[in-house]
């Protein structure tokens, strides 16, 4: 997966004799939480974030969702617990922070004038630029923003059905359009949430309310789509965030996973040849929104 440095808790295939897959992972949502391998919690945080990642030295950085009179924050919690500001928001929303490996945080903001910034470590902005995106429904203008490793940005802009790749001055380099094939009207709310660079240029986008995962080669083709056809029941209940694992395996989340079936998985694994090769089920009715 290529989205910037290799973190502490990206969530990691664990191999036993019985080759049981496992996973610890970091869950960002109404509620905020480490998971072990064991399928208990390791670390608990009392606030809704959506976006986070554990890193190298075991800091926790989160994207604090926004609350009233107030648009959302990043936050850095060391491992002996302080928690310092790295950004206060100034509009609707913070929808994402991705820690660079040079040290600095991608973050985008929703609002009148929806952008993307680069903070280093004290929050001073080192690049900052518009996002193309539709201005009147602030919160479904973009979601989780991500720096590539040539120093370009990929950004998912929901309601404009568009995943762009922005230049280091905010230049339009490409845009792939996340309608579904045969649906010019858009009936199916094929949104991106999430845009995942990897392997030989492809993108994987997880398309929210339209209930399906596709993956674009490097010319923009959709060449594989994940449905719940594909699945032994509706697991894709908002997808929003995803992970592609250096095994070519696929991570899902569903953010309404549980509201109608509390037991149906909020996290799941399958083969690029759709065969399910692991879930995560809590019995709550919250689901995650995003997940390291």
């Amino acid at each position: 997966m290529v989205i910037g440095p290799v973190f502490a808790l990206a969530i990691l295939l664990t191999s036993a004799p019985a080759q049981e897959t496992t996973h610890s992972f970091l869950a960002c949502g109404q509620k905020t939480y480490i998971m072990g391998p064991d399928g208990k919690p390791t670390w608990t945080y009392p606030a809704s974030t959506r976006d986070g990642y554990v890193l190298d030295d075991g800091t926790i950085v989160l994207t604090r969702s926004k609350s009233r009179g107030d648009g959302g924050s990043v936050v850095r919690i060391s491992p002996d617990g302080r928690e310092s500001l790295i950004w206060k928001g100034t509009q609707s929303e913070v929808n994402s922070a991705h820690p660079t490996a040079d040290g600095t945080f991608v973050i985008t903001e929703a609002g009148n004038n929806p952008r993307l910034l680069e903070v280093n470590a004290e929050g001073n902005v080192l690049v900052e630029f518009p996002l193309a995106c539709q201005k009147p429904n602030h919160h479904m203008q973009t979601r989780m923003a991500r720096k590539l490793k040539d120093g370009t940005y990929l950004a998912p802009h929901l309601l404009d059905f568009a995943v762009v790749n922005y230049s280091a001055d905010g230049g339009t380099l490409s845009r792939l359009d996340t309608t579904a094939p045969g649906d010019p009207s858009r009936k199916i709310h094929t949104w991106p949430f999430t845009a995942i660079r990897h392997g030989d240029g492809h993108t994987l986008v997880c398309c929210t309310n339209g209930n399906r995962v596709v993956d674009f080669d490097r010319s923009g083709e959709i060449v594989w789509t994940l449905t719940n056809d594909d699945l032994p029941g509706n697991w894709l209940q908002d997808p929003c965030g995803g992970q592609v694992l250096p095994n070519g395996n696929i991570v899902i989340t569903s953010y309404a996973g549980g509201r109608a079936d509390r037991y149906a998985p909020k996290l799941f694994e399958v083969t690029p040849e759709k065969k399910v090769v692991w879930t995560y089920r809590d019995g709550q009715q919250t689901g995650i929104h995003h997940f390291q």
